[in-house]
């Protein structure tokens, strides 16, 4: 659906994007993640033919977005991280501008803006003034534009940003319905977890480079050699933490504030070196009730794999 190539894009002497490589599937959730300046919203803006790549070429649907634009618009939804918004339409007669760009037919908009109100949860608010909408509103009627010619592809560029906890749950809920509708949805965002309950790939940009790409668990391997072990002692934690501090794979141990008698620390090894841990613990009588790796989240892993990457 979305196939990448060599893509490469230069400001003078800066480099924003650094020949990147990309296919996503049809149907698949991909969620594309990055500092800012990363290179995410230059990849999306070429993607929906609102610039030209130095080098390198981009495919939507099969349409090469340089040379065959006014096709891959077709198929595109694009939602960009900031928008412009028409402050003296009311939201229904918002969607019926759009939806008349698009040449729908005036009885097909009518039939079709009460369902995207519907989707998007706005159905309330389609009398209501478009300037008078709250952030999280605003939001989700700019997603309601981007559906309006019922696109194969979403383009969301950090669709979630600057929102309150209650909104980003209810994009969330209605990210996870287009997803369920079949829609092929490429969405960048800073909320790392979220990213990953809702994405089927994800991919790390740093420095204009694909760094890393692949499902949740299969970059999470990449920390195997990182992991984070946490011990709740019996008793004697000052001795526990002298053994370990003895082991050549341990490092960085710290004592939990809230519980005593908890320490943690980062290993460096595989399952079998844990159990061999575990064991020759127990038989220097070192007093533990749980051992056990604590799983890194999304954020870790993202710290981890751009790690010392220019």
């Amino acid at each position: 659906m979305i196939e990448i190539k060599n893509l490469t894009k230069k400001y003078g002497s800066f480099t924003a994007l650094d020949s990147l490589n990309l296919t996503i599937e049809k149907g698949t959730v991909f969620g594309f993640v990055g500092h800012n300046g990363a290179g995410k919203s230059t990849t999306f803006s070429i993607l929906a033919t609102l610039l030209a790549p130095t080098s390198g070429t981009a495919f939507v649907n099969g349409f090469d977005v340089t040379k065959e634009p006014h096709k891959v618009r077709k198929h595109i939804g694009y939602m960009p991280d900031f928008f412009g918004v028409y402050d003296q339409f009311k939201v229904e007669e918002y969607l019926d501008f759009y939806g008349a760009s698009y040449q729908i037919p005036y009885e097909e908009r009518q039939k079709l803006i009460p369902q995207l109100l519907d989707l998007v949860s706005l159905s309330h608010k389609k009398d209501a003034y478009v300037d008078l909408l709250s952030r999280g509103m605003k939001q989700r009627l700019c997603l309601a534009r981007s559906l309006i010619h019922d696109p194969e592809v979403l383009i969301l560029d950090e669709p979630a940003s600057g929102l309150d906890p209650r909104a980003r749950i209810e994009m969330r809920e209605i990210l996870r319905e287009l997803k369920h509708m079949g829609k092929t949805i490429m969405i960048s965002s800073h909320i790392l977890p979220e990213l990953a309950e809702m994405c089927d790939v994800l991919g790390v940009i740093n420095g204009g480079k694909l760094v890393a790409t692949g499902k949740v668990e299969e970059i999470q391997q990449q920390l195997q050699s990182n992991k984070v072990l946490k011990v709740l002692l019996l008793s004697d934690v000052q001795r526990a933490i002298q053994f370990f501090e003895d082991i050549p794979a341990v490092s960085n141990i710290q004592r939990s504030e809230q519980k005593e008698n908890v320490i943690s620390f980062a290993f460096e090894g595989t399952d079998e070196d844990q159990i061999n841990l575990l064991k020759t613990a127990l038989n220097n009588e070192i007093m533990i009730l749980s051992f056990s790796q604590e799983e890194s989240n999304l954020e870790d892993i993202f710290l981890e794999i751009t790690k010392g990457v220019e």
